[in-house]
């Protein structure tokens, strides 16, 4: 009898295990992904298919969390491998699916076109008549189980997470943090994802405790794996996002602009992981800390980016209630 539990599929993104996962779930005859990884990932996810006996063609669902190279890159690449699924995604991930040009373009803005392409490959455009949304709230019956879709705002707004009912489990993309294996031997080490330009403190809270609130059993994230003590982890990324939110309120009362905004805000967030990973018993000259170097990037990032656009709607409003009040 197949378990329901998911197949976790190691991507080797960055070129290091236990970095990025996508799962593979098998009902009968027929298969899911949940995940893509990146272009170079799909071989790996077609080899995980082989050895459970199964092929391409019985491929009925690609599922994304969101639209983030790292974990909806190799969607086009996996569509067309497996000729009979449909890609399932949030309303605003699956146009960028169907034309991934300015996703391209911003990640290469960057990366730089060298590392793009060893990070993500070719990314293709997808056809558009095997994409489709899903509703916040829908439910996907899928052999014996059933997997319900809710929004999860906060690191995206195209994010979704997924509830399967197999397993009383949920699939959480980037909304209940990273969670590194490799840096889990001192006990439990989470820490939010919150990179440009939708990072949004108060509603990944609300996605944290929305999560929670579905009484799942079991926790997966795409970095990485499985896990059960979703209050533990809940309780250090509320407590930490409330500290990055803190920091946008205090950036965007500041006169802090361009350059300076960007170093202040590194300043804190490298702060912040150095104390935690101090605080782990993970010394300074560890090699164990450079899984952290892009995810400390992109969180001053996307702070610095936050305090801009909220700013930049600031101004917007301002603008507005001056127009109407001459």
């Amino acid at each position: 009898m197949t378990s329901p539990d998911p197949i976790i599929i190691d991507c080797h993104y960055t070129g290091r295990p236990e970095v990025a996962a996508a799962f593979l779930l098998r009902e009968g005859d027929r298969a899911a992904f949940i995940e893509t990884n990146t272009t170079h990932a799909v071989p790996q996810l077609l080899e995980a298919l082989q050895a459970e006996g199964m092929t391409p063609e019985q491929v009925a669902w690609i599922i994304i969390t969101h639209v983030h190279l790292d974990h909806a890159g190799g969607a086009a690449a996996l569509l067309e491998a497996c000729p009979n699924a449909t890609l399932l995604g949030h309303p605003r991930a699956t146009p960028h699916v169907i034309d991934p040009s300015k996703l391209v373009q911003s990640a290469t803005a960057i990366y730089g076109e060298e590392q793009f392409e060893a990070l993500y490959g070719t990314i293709e455009p997808a056809p558009a008549e095997r994409v489709r949304a899903v509703e916040d709230g829908e439910v996907l019956a899928f052999g014996g189980r059933e997997l319900r879709f809710f929004y999860t705002r906060g690191h995206a707004n195209h994010h979704v997470c997924i509830w399967d009912s197999a397993t009383n489990a949920v699939y959480a993309g980037d909304n209940f943090g990273l969670v590194y294996p490799g840096l889990q031997d001192g006990g439990r080490f989470a820490f939010p994802s919150s990179p440009p330009t939708d990072f949004d403190a108060e509603e990944s809270i609300k996605s944290v405790d929305r999560i929670v609130a579905t009484g799942a059993k079991r926790v997966y994230v795409t970095h990485f794996g499985g896990y059960e003590d979703l209050e533990v982890i809940a309780a250090q990324l509320r407590a930490q996002l409330d500290q990055l939110g803190r920091w946008v309120d205090e950036a965007f009362a500041s006169e802090l602009e361009r350059e300076a905004l960007d170093a202040w805000c590194e300043a804190r967030v490298n702060a912040l992981f150095d104390a935690r990973l101090n605080d782990h018993g993970v010394p300074a000259d560890d090699p164990r800390r450079e899984l952290l170097g892009i995810d400390m990037m992109l969180n001053a990032q996307g702070l610095a980016f936050a305090v801009k656009k909220r700013r930049y709607k600031a101004k917007k409003a301002a603008a507005a209630s001056s127009k109407a009040d001459s």
